[in-house]
């Protein structure tokens, strides 16, 4: 029977591009795809996949936050993420979300298939130039982002949507809070990254990976 897979990236060259490498392999079939985080716990709970490919910046929700509210609703999914980035950061933060493997997207040719293979086999997986920066971690070198270190969960996820445009009436009714609540979450972030306007916020998310460029 074929491993099969779904994809999570918003930039639907890329998916079209992996999709055509892991189904040229004749052992796996992608099963559904999306661009959009919120997308991705419904199409996993409908197609029961055993791997997860995700990109850390996608609107509606972000990589991180994705993999984290998908492995509290099926345990058994193996993710795999996928990012332009190997900040020290975006790889602590999705290890800590619960992804099996980090590839970066320069290198998600046979190292994409590596991982997939270690993953089944209940392995974990890191692509040269992330090995090196979890080697880093481990011996206290580098630092976080303050976005790892300073904001929480619900913090980030608030900043990620303020950074995609979204009033503060649209996001509390998409995380299921009071608006007053999300201003709050806002004035705390803002102190918190020592920033003062939406503007800012905004650049800072992209930056950071919580936002899709």
């Amino acid at each position: 029977m074929k491993l099969r897979i779904v994809l999570a990236d918003d930039h639907q060259m890329f998916r079209d591009a992996l999709r055509s490498l892991l189904e040229r392999t004749g052992e796996m079939e992608v099963v559904a795809e999306t661009g959009n985080g919120l997308e991705v716990v419904n199409l996993v709970g409908k197609h029961q996949p055993d791997i997860v490919c995700m990109d850390i910046g996608m609107p509606g929700m972000n990589g991180v936050e994705t993999t984290r509210c998908l492995l509290a609703a099926d345990s058994t999914v193996k993710v795999i993420a996928l990012s332009a980035y190997s900040d020290q950061r975006y790889v602590l933060d999705m290890m800590r979300a619960g992804a099996s493997a980090y590839v970066t997207k320069t290198e998600a040719g046979e190292e994409l298939l590596r991982a997939i293979k270690a993953v089944r086999q209940n392995r974990h997986y890191f692509c040269a130039d992330v090995a090196n920066v979890v080697t880093g971690a481990l011996f206290g070198e580098g630092e976080q982002s303050k976005t790892s270190a300073q904001l929480g969960p619900r913090e980030r996820h608030v900043l990620q949507l303020v950074a995609e445009g979204r009033t503060s009436v649209e996001i509390a009714e998409q995380l299921h809070i009071a608006a007053s609540t999300v201003e709050v979450h806002r004035r705390n972030i803002m102190r918190k990254l020592n920033m003062h306007n939406v503007a800012e916020l905004t650049r800072y998310a992209i930056h950071s990976g919580l936002a899709p460029s």
